[in-house]
């Protein structure tokens, strides 16, 4: 009996050994491929180093065999809506802390809290617009178009809001605090410049798509 155990046990971590690394094979080529599409994609963006820093995280929580424009489109969304989040809790306690203070940065700040709590707002609908949009594999052009209008409104928006809070942070010689202030709401606008691209880079399937119905 003993000299069947170990025969068993050679041929049991073979088969083992084989599954694991024919998963783990499959797994790499996945994810490169993956990490290629997103390179690709990260190329018609304005912040590339960016975008392919922030996306790579996609290739590690999604299914790496996945290359949906859709979802880059959405998962850029989420990390700028995540990235505005902070940055406007990090806004109202520096604001309240500066309203205690009485100081002079603060209406800068209070300002830059209120069109951030704008960018949060739009950066919401958009990403609940754009799982609408891909729902709406059947619907008629009008109704696509209307959800592609609703999201680049409301992402450039929160783009020009987050735009607008760091303009108001002039010049190289700053403070510690409006440094670091224009610092985190610039990541923000450069984020939601990028989520823009790769909307536009899923949008145009749909465009594409209608004007090949629409040719005579």
């Amino acid at each position: 009996m003993a000299d069947l155990r170990l025969p068993l046990l050679l041929i049991f971590l073979s088969i083992f050994y084989t599954t694991s690394a024919t998963k783990a094979n499959h797994t790499f080529h996945g994810r490169s491929r993956a990490r290629a599409y997103i390179e690709a994609a990260c190329r018609d963006t304005r912040y590339p180093d960016l975008c392919l820093r922030c996306l790579s995280g996609y290739v590690d929580r999604a299914n790496a065999t996945i290359h949906s424009s859709k979802d880059l489109a959405e998962y850029a969304l989420s990390i700028s809506l995540y990235r505005a989040r902070y940055t406007r809790a990090f806004l109202v306690k520096v604001a309240k802390e500066l309203k205690a203070m009485k100081a002079e940065e603060y209406l800068a700040v209070k300002d830059c809290l209120d069109q951030i709590n704008l960018s949060v707002e739009q950066l919401s609908m958009s990403i609940k617009e754009l799982r609408r949009l891909g729902h709406e594999t059947k619907g008629d052009h009008d109704t696509i178009y209307w959800h592609i209008s609703n999201v680049e409104a409301w992402v450039s928006s929160a783009l020009t809001d987050a735009s607008n809070c760091v303009d108001a942070f002039p010049g190289r010689r700053m403070s510690k605090l409006k440094a670091t202030v224009k610092g985190k709401v610039q990541n923000v606008a450069e984020l939601t410049s990028n989520a823009l691209a790769l909307f536009h880079r899923y949008a145009a399937r749909y465009r594409g798509a209608t004007a090949a119905a629409t040719k005579p």
